[in-house]
């Protein structure tokens, strides 16, 4: 144990050695001219950054001896402008970022700790929420309970991986390892093109068409049902899991598909156990996305579902759909105010961590698979 925590600290010394030298480089390959000009665009940038923060009018003042040196030094020290630019909206995007978890975190506080729970003496922030099915932000008692949109959540989310997975992989390896040129450059771009169909229109689409066609069917009253929302989600997802897995699928090398096929495999045989295994990170990152496109989804959900919020029952009951936590924030947030707004905040903190998680489990199974394929460990 001590020894890995040697090379541990070994191994940020040798880095932060090199960060040093790699720093003393720049200093030294450059004129003092452009490390000043570089400076001063870096503290102007800084400043505006502080006033922006603070909601200073005086902000456009160091923003426009930014843009002053900024420009300056494009025309006089390019490359070493360039590479603080590029540095500053790197360390930017983080930033901002962060400052967006952290609001949404702070901003949801007073509901969690209104719907705090105490179990066995200990106080519990935030336990009621996920313990009762009752949202009522009206008649007291007022409770913000997340549970039935979770659960709307969950169905809907399931429903469309299980629409735009199989289909999604599968017309990827027909379009990576199938079908013929002419085939493949006509069918992908329109594949691609349906991705940029707003969302908006699937919804419409759902609910003028399919929704009273399920009313109809399955004798529902009103409409909106999980199942169909489900549906339409997935096939949003369609066309990025399709073209996500295709790029994965064709970067697979053809060697490793010819040296299979030369040892007397069918081409069913070395798509299943080449090519798929192959480029599995790749797939599984393309499916991930359309789960966090299905899990994110707002216009489709808010315009087909009834925007109850409380379980449906049986709970596997598809037929019936209330609500998911985005359609809870697209039809509430121009109303609420108070503990309600929180709730709303609330309710896109548990959509983040959910996400989140998502893109670790996808980081895991890909460091596995390059691990069982004898890539990097």
């Amino acid at each position: 144990m001590s020894s890995v925590t040697d090379e541990d600290g070994t191994g940020t010394r040798t880095a932060a050695r090199r960060q040093v030298e790699r720093i003393r480089d720049v200093v030294d390959d450059n004129e003092p001219e452009a490390l000043v000009t570089v400076g001063v665009m870096s503290i102007a940038l800084l400043a505006s950054f502080v006033g922006f923060l603070l909601v200073s009018s005086l902000t456009v003042l160091p923003f426009g001896v930014f843009l002053a040196t900024a420009g300056y030094g494009w025309i006089r020290h390019q490359e070493l402008t360039a590479r603080a630019l590029t540095l500053a909206t790197t360390v930017s995007t983080l930033l901002i970022l962060g400052l967006i978890i952290v609001f949404i975190f702070i901003e949801s506080v007073p509901v969690v700790r209104y719907e705090s729970a105490t179990v066995f003496g200990i106080e519990i922030p935030g336990l009621r929420m996920f313990v009762q099915t009752r949202w009522d932000a009206v008649a007291d008692p007022v409770r913000y309970s997340m549970v039935p949109m979770i659960h709307g959540t969950v169905m809907v989310t399931v429903i469309a991986t299980a629409v735009a997975a199989p289909l999604g992989v599968s017309a990827a390896l027909f379009l990576s390892e199938i079908a013929p040129p002419t085939v493949r450059e006509f069918v992908k771009p329109g594949v691609e093109i349906l991705a940029g169909i707003p969302s908006i229109v699937y919804g419409f689409i759902g609910f003028t068409v399919l929704s009273p066609w399920a009313s109809g069917q399955f004798d529902l009253t009103g409409q909106g049902t999980y199942l169909f929302v489900g549906v339409v989600v997935g096939l949003m997802a369609l066309p990025t899991v399709v073209s996500v897995a295709e790029d994965a699928l064709s970067s697979v090398p053809e060697s490793m598909k010819s040296g299979s096929l030369a040892m007397g495999t069918t081409d069913w045989q070395t798509m299943t156990s080449i090519t798929l295994p192959a480029a599995f990170s790749g797939v599984s990152a393309a499916v991930l996305l359309g789960v966090g496109r299905a899990i994110g989804e707002t216009m489709a959900a808010t315009v087909m579902l009834r925007g109850v919020p409380r379980l449906t029952e049986p709970l596997m009951n598809v037929f019936y759909g209330q609500e998911t936590l985005t359609s809870l924030i697209a039809r509430n947030y121009g109303d609420a105010d108070g503990l309600q707004m929180d709730a709303l905040f609330a309710a896109g903190v548990i959509l983040f961590v959910t996400v989140l998680f998502i893109s670790i489990g996808s980081q895991y199974i890909e460091w596995r698979m390059r691990r069982k394929l004898g890539g990097e460990v």
